[in-house]
């Protein structure tokens, strides 16, 4: 077994029947997640490097005793069979758990005031009604911030089968305590008419085109990557698949094989955050910022994938083993997929003098999960490729969260998708955290741009231009952001190496099309979300630092998260680092985004920068070219 293996079934029911038992649990307690607790880098280092040393097996979990009001942190020795670390974190909440939807929707659908809301709104059937938690941030009433609560928002569904977002009921908002189950007060702030579209977009419902032609990808001999468990090889590369309850896919130990050994690149990729402020002022919808995994667990709302549909090829699957909210097993397989695909041509020139022409194809290794938190659907896409780059797309889709407005009603914060709905606007920031190791943990970070030379004794014709670079010193120096006409990026490099060329190997981040915040300063969103206002920070290596914006965020005020790890200004040079890059979109709805969205994608790439001597895609065998 790899030390970095996931809990399997039977290690995770041990795990929760230990803290059962240890911990006198009541019976309702509420187990956020419970998985792997990943051993030191040394102790992994060691196995991969063929030396390895024990290894113990053991599990961290996040507790939450309901009628105590008590979230516990536990680690559990599996090789002992006890727990070896119980922490008390007080005025944290965990987060809202989906198992927890039935329950607290039937107390809102028994509610006297809610039956008279709908009575007010023509619906006489709660049957109709989805209800979905959503969190209260800090803007909680001053008397209930001491509780973990949700405000509730409902939409219409005549028929089961209807779109769920596509008719919000606006103005009825339940406000429910989560942890006593018991509903505070139903808000109703007027009755907006119902939208009439219901937004159809299952094929069972609509006149669909004639198929596509078949598109067959088909690899006779099989594909080019080997599994073992959960170890991958591929070509040169070499890493480790991962995954959490709350941030999804994990890649581990990412290398490249050159000539004779293989040479680290990452340590450890994850996404540490996704977060959806929206723009909009009216009624509650100000209070509209999702952290997708700190509020909502987002590991825990992973897809099944199929053949065909979500990957296309020949196709690995990986199934991974988690609990419940009351630590019962979940059933999930198929969650990963990793498939190769082709990417055009990697390298070609033609020799104008003898007319012979070289080619070789690109080939990426796709490595993927879909996520989908409420009306929102995400792919989180890792592709590695034959030249040794790395890049990391998220890929956004599913239904728009729709404002219902009357008849005429300006949209200054939105657009009008289809009659009486506000598609508001909103952004979405996902920020990764990448743990750095290029041949070897001693890194330094240096920023890089395009250096204009002014006309003058050094520049007589004025064409003159290179690169600037300056090296990020400390955590005070690590907060920073992109600058597109400057061509900006940051290296990460081994000064302890260098080759025959005199580089130092190196990594550099490129970053992708952004967008700054949107929230004003000191709003309560930007108090939340302190990690947005940099593109990048960079910190020293610390393994309880996962999440951009803290760990528990769940109505939290701020932090602490980035921009309070920086003040502790850790040395960054020569040092083990971590690069956190937040890559934003701004998405103002069109009406093509009604009633479901077109993908729209969102990333960077991590590209060897002096960490080969040539182009180390220069032995691939030709392609077989055919003529017409």
């Amino acid at each position: 077994m790899h030390p970095l293996d996931p809990l399997g079934r039977e290690e995770l029911d041990r795990a929760v029947q230990i803290i059962r038992d240890q911990m006198n649990l009541p019976p309702d307690a509420l187990f956020e997640q419970v998985r792997l607790k990943e051993p030191c880098k040394s102790a992994v280092n060691a196995f991969n490097s063929g030396n390895p040393s024990d290894i113990t097996r053991e599990a961290f979990a996040v507790v939450l005793d309901r009628s105590a009001d008590e979230v516990c942190e536990i680690v559990v020795s599996l090789d002992e069979n006890k727990i070896t670390s119980r922490e008390l974190i007080p005025g944290v909440r965990i987060s809202f758990l989906s198992e927890e939807s039935a329950e607290f929707r039937k107390i809102i659908c028994e509610h006297p005031d809610f039956l008279a809301a709908l009575e007010r709104r023509g619906i006489s059937d709660p049957e109709q009604v989805l209800v979905e938690g959503f969190a209260v941030a800090n803007l909680a009433e001053s008397d209930e911030k001491h509780l973990r609560h949700t405000r509730a928002h409902c939409f219409f569904r005549e028929h089961p089968e209807d779109n769920a977002y596509a008719r919000p009921i606006e103005g009825l908002v339940p406000v429910v305590d989560l942890n006593n189950r018991k509903v505070l007060r139903i808000e109703d702030n007027g009755v907006v008419p119902l939208p009439p579209d219901r937004g159809d977009y299952r094929s069972d419902r609509l006149d669909t085109r004639p198929p596509l032609a078949p598109l067959e990808i088909t690899q006779p001999d099989g594909p080019d990557f080997r599994v073992n468990g959960y170890a991958v090889e591929w070509l040169n590369w070499r890493f480790h698949v991962g995954f959490t309850p709350k941030e999804g896919l994990v890649l581990h130990t990412l290398s490249f094989h050159d000539g004779e050994i293989d040479r680290p690149v990452v340590y450890r990729a994850s996404l540490s955050e996704l977060v959806v402020p929206y723009g909009d002022t009216a009624g509650d919808h100000y209070m509209n910022h999702s952290f997708d995994l700190g509020e909502t667990i987002f590991g825990k709302q992973v897809n099944s994938l199929k053949l065909g549909c979500d990957c296309l090829g020949e196709i690995y699957y990986f199934d991974f083993d988690q609990v419940d909210e009351l630590g019962n097993p979940l059933d999930l397989s198929q969650i990963v997929c990793m498939h190769e695909e082709d990417y055009g041509v990697l390298w070609k020139h033609t020799d104008a003098h003898t007319q012979r022409s070289e080619v070789r194809r690109s080939r990426r290794l796709v490595v993927s999960s879909f996520f989908t938190i409420g009306n929102y659907d995400y792919g989180i896409f890792w592709y590695l490729y034959l030249d040794g780059t790395i890049e990391f797309e998220a890929k956004l889709t599913g239904t728009l969260y729709l404002r219902a407005i009357t008849e005429g009603e300006p949209t200054p914060y939105g657009s009008l998708v289809a009659p009486g709905v506000n598609g508001m606007v909103h952004e979405h920031y996902f920020n990764i955290r990448l743990d750095m190791s290029v041949d070897g943990d001693a890194n330094t970070v240096v920023e890089m741009q395009a250096d204009r030379v002014p006309s003058g004794p050094d520049n007589p014709h004025g064409n003159a231009h290179g690169v600037s670079e300056s090296v990020i010193t400390s955590e005070s120096e690590g907060a920073r952001n992109a600058a597109p006409k400057d061509s900006r990026f940051w290296k990460i490099e081994n000064r302890s190496r260098s080759n025959r060329l005199g580089w130092h190997p190196a990594y550099k981040l490129m970053p992708g099309p952004n967008v700054a915040p949107m929230h004003q300063p000191g709003s309560p969103f930007m108090r939340r979300a302190g990690f947005v206002e940099h593109d990048l920070w960079v910190t020293a290596y610390d393994p309880d630092e996962l999440h951009a914006p803290g760990q528990y965020v769940n109505q939290s005020e701020c932090g602490p998260g980035l921009p309070q790890w920086i003040e502790k200004d850790r040395n960054l040079v020569d040092a083990d680092v971590v690069l956190w890059h937040t890559v934003g979109v701004l998405h103002l709805p069109r009406p093509e985004d009604f009633p479901v969205m077109p993908v729209e994608y969102t990333g960077f790439m991590l590209k060897p920068f002096g960490f080969f001597e040539r182009n180390p895609a220069i032995d691939l065998a030709p392609p077989l070219c055919r003529k017409p």
